[in-house]
């Protein structure tokens, strides 16, 4: 089984990668293939409503970030999607690639587990990850929990190492997908263990 990871930040090693790292080695923990996919920092059109998926299955802006995911969405088994939080919303250029992705290719991603995961500096964490989370409910995707919102919390580069608990929500994330998936698959596994609880609160 394999899960997909989605960087949507324009920075590729930045706080969003730390973030979905963790979840990463957390799965391969679990004996999960990976992959980490970074969509890059170049300009990405938006759907512009011409309905040509419907006569082709494929968006016309066939190219670039959406043409690869095109192809890594259908072999895999689950989803994370990350990205930095601007305006108290997910990265635009993010987004933009989404709406095309759902739209073309939501017939591969359905009834598969996803997650969202979101980074941001203080606040609008928890919109975001209501945004992006309203692709997969949209598309018949079962949504894995954590233990808390998944949020991170950075602005500098690196800084997202130092956010214990927000590493700790998504290592029981990881978990939590590939206890999901595994389920999914057939086979009877127990619940995932739990690590005693860490809290890292903003004034220290």
């Amino acid at each position: 089984m394999k899960v997909l990871l989605i960087n949507g930040s324009p920075h590729k090693e930045g706080n969003t990668h730390i973030a979905l790292t963790e979840v990463a080695k957390t799965l391969e923990a679990e004996g999960i293939e990976t992959e980490i996919y970074w969509i890059g920092n170049h300009p990405v059109p938006g759907c512009i409503a011409c309905y040509k998926c419907y006569e082709t299955g494929v968006c016309v802006f066939n190219t670039g970030a959406y043409a690869d995911l095109y192809a890594k969405v259908q072999e895999a088994d689950g989803y994370v999607i990350g990205s930095p939080v601007y305006y108290a919303g997910p990265a635009g250029s993010l987004c933009a690639l989404l709406d095309r992705l759902f739209y073309s290719a939501g017939r591969f991603m359905a009834y598969k587990p996803a997650a969202s995961v979101n980074v941001c500096r203080r606040g609008g964490g928890a919109t975001s990850f209501d945004r992006l989370n309203k692709y997969f409910t949209i598309n018949n995707m079962p949504v894995v929990p954590s233990q808390y919102w998944n949020i991170v919390y950075g602005r500098e580069p690196g800084e997202a190492s130092m956010d214990t608990e927000g590493l700790q929500t998504m290592r029981t994330l990881g978990r939590n997908m590939a206890w999901m998936l595994k389920c999914l698959n057939g086979e009877y596994v127990p619940h995932p263990a739990s690590e005693p609880r860490q809290a890292t609160n903003f004034i220290r």
